[in-house]
């Protein structure tokens, strides 16, 4: 079902759906397809007048076709060129990341037996997460000393929901509505790091270890947490058969402040050393993605096997790991008059990388 505002005002007319020209808020123009229509805050209070309303009156949630679903947001009307309606054409066209999102349950799917069944049930189950995900419901969090505009959907209770600041205690991660609250909260706060086993720490930098059985409330939020910034992220509770590791900056009173962290299965059929990876971005470009991709593959090294991210990856996560592939396998061939003669599986047990990934960074 559609949904349509007619402006009596103006005699235009604007659907879910519609494509129009969006100004951004560095005055770029772009194609943006409306998502959701809402009454904005400050005409709320008239909402049952609402065929009174102008077009000043309303918001509406934007897509951007071809760009990441990240910078989706809600607009104004000054914001919309109504005059430049743009043919939507295949509005598909940008859907095709679609294929990542649900993964672990469409891996469920397919391995179900039915294949007759396979194609209609993935379709059902996309759409279905696409129309529960396609509107941010936190717009922004407040994490320690930093105030961060969110990404992507996460389900947190629908209570949580809304145009106010969420708080979050960066220690526990436990999630609030109130600043007053998170106050109190803090006298109460015993945890000043995560839970679990420190298993690194170098001067200002430390990571632990956590086990989503033994801490399943610490992982369960941190998952949350983590999908405000992740779009092809599925797993919020089952954190059980899983490792969390935790990289945290630790000030000079020795609290330790989340940085990023990645997750792994405890049991991998397919040797994939990482299930999750995220750089809060506060700290993104600092180097702190490469350093989590690294200790993923010094664990691999430790068990003495080989091992991969876990397939498929999200398009940041495709350059990312071909960024830090291309690193490594550069500073080995830097010291080739060491090592003249190398194969790919000589390079493959220096690194923990599977074969596969060389050759495809390698050609």
């Amino acid at each position: 079902q559609r949904l349509t505002i007619l402006f009596a005002m103006t005699g235009q007319a604007i659907e879910v759906g519609d494509r129009y020209v969006v100004e951004w808020k560095n005055g770029q123009k772009h194609t943006g397809e409306i998502i959701e229509i809402r009454v904005s805050k400050n005409s709320r209070e008239l909402e049952n007048a609402s065929d009174e309303l102008g077009p000043d009156a309303y918001e509406y949630y934007v897509h951007y076709p071809n760009y990441d679903r990240r910078l989706d947001e809600w607009v104004p009307y000054s914001r919309i060129d109504t005059a430049t309606n743009v043919d939507s054409g295949e509005k598909d066209s940008d859907h095709a990341a679609k294929a990542r999102k649900n993964k672990r349950k469409a891996e469920e799917i397919l391995a179900d037996g039915k294949k007759e069944d396979k194609g209609a049930k993935l379709g059902e189950l996309e759409k279905e997460h696409d129309e529960i995900t396609k509107v941010k419901n936190i717009q922004c969090i407040v994490l320690g000393k930093y105030e961060i505009e969110t990404w992507y959907f996460s389900p947190y209770p629908e209570e949580y929901a809304g145009d106010e600041k969420m708080h979050v205690c960066e220690f526990c991660l436990k999630y609030m509505k109130k600043q007053k609250t998170l106050l109190n909260h803090s006298f109460k706060c015993n945890m000043k790091s995560p839970p679990g086993k420190e298993i690194y720490r170098d001067d200002s930098l430390s990571m632990f270890e956590i086990d989503g059985k033994d801490h399943k409330i610490y992982c369960q939020n941190l998952c949350l947490l983590s999908k405000l910034f992740l779009d092809h992220k599925t797993l919020y509770y089952d954190v059980d058969p899983f490792l969390f590791y935790v990289l945290c900056e630790t000030d000079p009173a020795g609290l330790h402040h989340i940085v990023g962290y990645f997750s792994k299965e405890k049991q991998s059929q397919e040797n994939y050393n990482l299930a999750c990876i995220l750089t809060f971005p506060p700290y993104q470009r600092k180097g702190y993605g490469k350093f989590l991709m690294s200790i993923s593959y010094e664990l691999t090294k430790r068990e003495n096997t080989t091992g991969s991210p876990e397939k498929p990856l999200s398009d940041l996560g495709k350059i990312s790991y071909r960024s830090y592939w291309t690193y490594v396998l550069l500073n080995i061939f830097q010291n080739r008059e060491s090592l003249p003669n190398i194969s790919i599986q000589e390079i493959s047990r220096m690194t923990g990388f599977k074969t596969e990934d060389i050759l495809s960074t390698l050609h």
